[in-house]
């Protein structure tokens, strides 16, 4: 059979219509001979019906008078071939999508023909129907609203019995296809913003809440297979392609989490509660916080990177109070507490929340405080107040499961690798940027940063309430006496209440006071550390810029030390690099990473992403001697200097200015063979072969000007003596000479890349992976001479030495060295001979 459609001469016409649907109703059955005919009189009819509902209304009402609905259904059950149903599932949606008139999407809705189509039993083998099915599911969520959702719904005594549209497109939730898990959500998501109570009450009812425990499952997965790959990557050195898989498993966790954040914000009561719970309940409670561990001989399903990763994730992503807050609580816990029910207490007994569950307090507290006696370290009393705080610690090598994960959060700051430290310094930079939080809860982790508790105080103080003048001007000044008590306590009550824990947690009974100088006592040890990256280093310095006042205090006697002793160390470090490979860059560095400093300890977050969490590695090491690990290495040393001295004139009460108090340029002739005498006077003849067989003769010529210095290749001019034009230039700086062990005319010089790649901001990002790419040169020039060439290594040195000294004198102010800078301990690299090469 086929249909003469060229026989119509206006094809946006009622008539053109009108034999559309005649000829589609004389089909009896659909196969290979007329398919093609009946999938273009589908097409067709969508076509003219789209038209007609903006254009003239005769047209739908004649679609209407026919029935037409009814035949699309009837030729779906009579086809026998695939592609008249995909037809068929795109003529509808393009009809649903394009239709304006709230009239003409009733009556699609209504009749039961749509939750006919919705329900019919397609088959989801082939690929493109699904597709095309689910397009047509999200199309139909497009056009929901408090009318036209009661079409597609069945009620039973007031009561939604079925919703056809809702429950098959969750049977495709997870999907293997991700634009079919993305369409699913954004139907439900649909549907959720109606806002009818009824369809709220049905959609969160027993039997269809399962889909939020099953949303948590499957992103517990995905959680998994994170960190499948992360621990594949920590095994072995990380390459590219790791780096791409795992940020590609980390964008679809970020998905899935807003997601639920989107979920929690449509406004249906009890879904912020059923999210909460499947979360604490199927991931937080038995997979991420046992992850916590100082003992790591105990395997545990996941690393704590991934852990630490995960949690800050949820905190940032999905805002929910009761969630944040019961996080924040459980870091009160020892990790026993969610510790499978076999590593429990023999007298505890299994909830129905599969946690194990204990009545009483007072077993577990004579054993916590022998050991936080065995371990604890006492800090001296502090300056600006006579308390004399305990900090427990413990210690990282030991096994120390009882005590509270805030406990071992500090002790991954003070012991743990660069992975721990990141991930511990993420968690209370997340907790302390978490607006859920109550601020007593932050004052309770020792986080809550003082200006907040000064303003809270203040407050309370102009109302009239006595505790609050009471607190501002108390030595003791801490929230603990107005709701720190009740909210935590609270949230310990409903971990042991609502989610069946043991009630091994501890009470906040300590002044909020210790618990801010553990946290001050931990964040100093870590800025005593050389096993961290700088990055991490300047995540530390940023929290602690967030809990000091903007004044002097904060600090007491055994921070200051500390900080002052380590401060020594950089700027040691600071000064051997003056006679470095890279010494020429030392001051343009340091400008520019003083202003990053600064600017990253005013920013609203963090500088390191949590996500690099994942990757972590510990300080880089560049493997080698060549310049390029010099030049990292520089780097690392600049920045933990420039933190050092900016947490120094913090904790003076000092302000930091925009630049680095460092001495400027003075022009001074005599240091430098640029102001001397001429070619004839400094330079010397020598041969080089930049090409086998090509050997070039020039004269050779090293020059400092200020902290920069260049070696020329001169080629003189023969018809005007003692001038010539430079032919060959490189950096002085990281030259190296030396004078050939069996060729005493020959001088090796190594020949250093012009620049660094974190120094042009495009390439910073990827230096890392570019680290071959910067491949030292090497010069062999030979003179006619021994003198000659023991002269031009004299000329190197000497150029050298008065770069270097240079650089030392404009970092003179910023050390504070008054008079000669002190001498450095071990030799100048640039008379230690590398080996032969």
């Amino acid at each position: 059979m086929w249909f003469p459609f060229w026989r119509s001469k206006n094809r946006f016409s009622l008539e053109q219509l009108r034999y559309l649907t005649d000829l589609l109703q004389q089909v009896t059955v659909v196969n290979d001979v007329n398919k093609g005919s009946v999938i273009e009189a589908l097409r067709s009819i969508a076509e003219l019906v789209t038209y007609g509902d903006q254009h003239d209304p005769a047209f739908f009402e004649f679609f209407m008078e026919k029935q037409i609905m009814g035949d699309f259904l009837r030729i779906l059950k009579v086809s026998k071939t695939v592609t008249v149903a995909l037809q068929l599932l795109q003529t509808m949606s393009i009809m649903i999508q394009n239709l304006r008139s709230d009239h003409a999407i009733y009556y699609i809705f209504s009749n039961e023909h749509i939750n006919y189509l919705i329900t019919y039993s397609f088959d989801f083998r082939n690929e493109e129907l699904l597709s095309y099915y689910i397009s047509f599911l999200r199309s139909i969520s497009g056009k929901l609203n408090k009318n036209t959702i009661s079409l597609l719904v069945k009620t039973q005594n007031d009561e939604i019995v079925s919703f056809p549209l809702y429950v098959e497109a969750i049977r495709f939730a997870f999907h293997d296809e991700n634009m079919v898990r993305i369409a699913v959500r954004a139907l439900t998501l649909n549907v959720y913003h109606v806002g009818d109570e009824c369809v709220n009450r049905y959609f969160t009812s027993t039997a269809l809440a399962d889909y939020f425990s099953n949303l948590v499952v499957h992103f517990r997965k995905q959680c998994l297979n994170l960190d499948g790959l992360v621990s594949k990557a920590r095994n072995r050195k990380a390459s590219p392609v790791d780096a791409a898989t795992i940020y590609s498993a980390v964008d679809e966790i970020e998905d899935a989490l807003y997601y639920f954040s989107d979920v929690i914000s449509s406004g249906v009561p009890n879904l912020g509660r059923l999210i909460t719970d499947n979360l604490l309940q199927l991931l937080i409670f038995p997979l991420l916080l046992p992850a916590l561990k100082i003992d790591s001989s105990d395997e545990t399903q996941i690393v704590p990177s991934t852990s630490l990763y995960l949690l800050c994730c949820i905190l940032r992503i999905v805002k929910i109070k009761d969630l944040a807050s019961c996080i924040a609580a459980a870091l009160f816990c020892p990790v026993e507490v969610f510790l499978p029910t076999s590593n429990s207490k023999p007298n505890g007994f299994v909830s129905g929340n599969g946690f194990p569950h204990e009545n009483k307090w007072e077993d577990h507290d004579t054993a916590m405080q022998a050991d936080k006696a065995s371990s604890s370290v006492i800090i001296p009393n502090s300056s600006t107040s006579q308390i004399h705080p305990e900090v427990f610690f413990p210690k990282h090598d030991q096994c120390a499961n009882h005590f509270a994960l805030r406990d071992v959060l500090l002790s991954y700051i003070v012991s743990g690798d660069c992975v721990q430290v990141l991930g511990s310094l993420s968690i209370l930079a997340t907790l302390l940027q978490t607006k859920e939080l109550d601020e007593s809860m932050l004052d309770a982790l020792g986080i809550l940063p003082e200006r907040k508790q000064h303003k809270k105080l203040l407050l309370q103080a102009l109302v009239g309430e006595g505790s609050g003048e009471e607190q501002l001007f108390s030595p003791e000044n801490s929230l603990m006496k107005d709701g720190i008590s009740g909210e935590l306590d609270g949230y310990l009550q409903k971990l042991y209440d609502q989610y069946g824990l043991l009630k091994l947690c501890e009470r906040p009974g300590t002044s909020p006071r210790v618990h801010r100088y553990q946290v001050f006592d931990a964040l100093i040890s870590l800025f005593c550390r050389s096993d961290i990256s700088a990055e991490t280093l300047w995540d530390g310095g940023w929290l602690l810029r967030q809990l000091l006042p903007y004044s002097e205090g904060g600090f007491n006697s055994r921070h200051l030390k500390l900080l002052k002793d380590s401060y020594l160390k950089c700027s040691s470090a600071l000064l051997r690099e003056t006679k470095g490979i890279w010494c020429d860059f030392l001051i343009t560095v340091l400008d520019d990473e003083w202003k990053k400093c600064k600017k990253a300890f005013d920013a609203f977050s963090p500088k390191n992403d949590p996500k690099s969490i994942l990757l972590q590695s510990g300080p880089h090491q560049v493997e080698g001697e060549s310049s390029f690990a010099a030049g990292e290495r520089m780097h690392e040393i600049v920045k933990v200097f420039v933190l050092c001295h900016q947490l120094q004139a913090l904790a003076s009460g000092a302000t930091l200015p925009d630049q680095p108090p460092i001495t400027i340029s003075i022009d001074n002739p005599v240091t430098s063979r640029a102001k001397r005498a001429g070619l004839e006077v400094d330079a010397i003849p020598c041969r080089i072969a930049f090409e086998r067989g090509k050997e070039r003769h020039f004269c050779f010529l090293a020059t400092s000007w200020g902290n920069s210095g260049w070696i020329f290749l001169v080629e003189e001019l023969p018809l005007k003596q003692s001038h010539g034009v430079v032919r060959v230039a490189a950096t002085l700086a990281g030259s190296n000479p030396r004078i050939d062990d069996k060729h005493s005319k020959w001088l090796h010089l190594r020949i250093r890349p012009s620049s660094l790649p974190f120094l042009e901001p495009t390439q910073s990002d990827s230096r890392r992976l570019k680290s071959n790419s910067l491949i030292d040169g090497r010069w062999t020039l030979a003179f006619k001479d021994e003198q000659s060439c023991k002269a031009a290594e004299s000329m190197v040195l000497e150029e050298l030495q008065l770069q270097s000294t240079e650089v030392e004198r404009r970092l003179n102010h910023l050390l504070d060295l008054d008079g000669p800078v002190p001498s450095l301990q071990g030799s100048c690299p640039y008379l230690e001979a590398p080996s032969a090469t």
